[in-house]
């Protein structure tokens, strides 16, 4: 799974990939900081099978504390997005060719409204933030209609006198996007458009694009610098009809970071709070940014950084976390280690489909699964749900 972090420049973005990473990523006050994308790894929680099963596990691609699997997931900060990208301004072609693999996008905005269209810094509170919304979102969907219509008139012409189906048409022309012909169908469903091809006019092609858009990329609105913003603003923000979107405070989650890291404070990412481990090891500013941090974490139930993350993974594409085993009854793979492995998998995966996701030739082998927890034999078609461990057997 691969999140883009996208935005105009200066409203925070590399500063939430670091955050959310731990990775270095060049974090200045000024546009374009960021040029070539910058690409890490995160991670999404999930409940360990471990304290069901009353044993001690042993990650391998992944990580366990207190109980706590961290499942981890793709990240790429690109360059930022400004006016009319998509005809070529500021570094905008290169930012949507960047952006053609990731599943969905985290939109960081400027929550403060101190950076203007272009990203530059203004006045606190004079930029209005729905405007970033609107352009961005405008920005993709004038990418993916531009892709569309390159040859489109001589293929909508070829399609109308074969009698080809619309959906291989339009699929065909997006599939270096990494979108599926059922979202292209569903679009097409919801875009209203005309019987025949052929017919089709730049204002259609528009709405095809944004529906596609919505439904193969969709994205969680992150209210960045929520603590220096009006409060009504992110109130305004947050509840937008349609729209997923949370308070974020990238900084506050970075320094915290840091700080866990340097064992100042004891925070794990995602927590509405932190602790400080020794008062007295803490200069007088470390103690009032702190201070402030907790105000802020306080005010929005945490940094919202973490809850970015997983509001994309678990709510918008809809994954679900699976752990195979090779061994149900000790839970073990062949080398012995105890629930080493957790896979992400969309909902309505099937057992065969985790087969796949551990290895092409347990899938194209695939005989039956057992499920440890029930001890169930079950077939191809078993659709999976979130926290299974699965045993697979498959011909040798």
């Amino acid at each position: 799974m691969l999140i883009g972090i996208v935005g105009k420049p200066n409203v925070g973005k590399s500063t939430f990939f670091a955050a959310a990473t731990m990775a270095t990523a060049e974090i200045a006050n000024y546009p374009f900081t960021t040029i070539k994308p910058n690409k890490g790894v995160g991670f999404v929680r999930s409940r360990c099978p471990h304290l069901d099963f009353n044993v001690n596990c042993q990650p391998r691609n992944s990580a366990c504390e207190n109980g706590v699997r961290l499942v981890p997931i793709e990240l790429l900060d690109v360059a930022g997005l400004v006016p009319d990208a998509h005809l070529g301004k500021g570094l905008g072609n290169q930012f949507l060719d960047d952006l053609r693999q990731a599943d969905a996008f985290i939109h960081i905005i400027d929550a403060s409204g101190s950076t203007d269209a272009e990203g530059n810094a203004v006045r606190p509170g004079s930029h209005d933030p729905m405007e970033d919304v609107i352009f961005l979102e405008r920005e993709i969907n004038q990418w993916i209609k531009g892709i569309m219509i390159k040859g489109f008139d001589k293929l909508a012409r070829g399609a109308h006198l074969e009698g080809q189906k619309v959906e291989q048409v339009v699929h065909d022309r997006l599939t270096g996007l990494g979108v599926t012909e059922a979202q292209v169908s569903a679009a097409l469903r919801l875009s209203d458009m005309p019987q025949r091809i052929i017919d089709w006019q730049d204002e259609d092609l528009y709405r095809l694009a944004a529906n596609i858009r919505r439904l193969s990329k969709p994205m969680v609105l992150a209210l960045n610098k929520a603590d220096a913003a009006d409060p009504e603003t992110v109130r305004r923000l947050s509840e937008l009809e349609g729209y997923v979107a949370v308070p974020t405070c990238a900084e506050t989650e970075l320094a915290l970071r840091r700080a866990a890291k340097a064992g100042l404070v004891s925070y794990t990412p995602g927590d509405p709070s932190f602790k400080v481990n020794d008062p007295s090891k803490l200069s007088a500013g470390q103690r009032k940014a702190l201070d402030y941090m907790a105000r802020a974490m306080e005010r929005y139930g945490g940094t919202g950084v973490q809850r970015c993350l997983e509001k994309v993974a678990y709510e918008l594409l809809e994954m679900l976390v699976v752990y195979p085993v090779e061994d149900e009854g000790h839970l073990t793979d062949h080398d012995g280690h105890v629930l080493p492995d957790a896979f992400l998998l969309r909902r309505g995966s099937t057992a065969r489909d985790l087969a796949y996701k551990v290895h092409t030739d347990l899938g194209d082998n695939f005989i039956r699964a057992i499920d440890a927890r029930t001890h169930r034999v079950v077939g191809h078609d078993h659709p999976l749900k979130d926290g299974d461990v699965m045993t697979i057997v498959a011909k040798r």
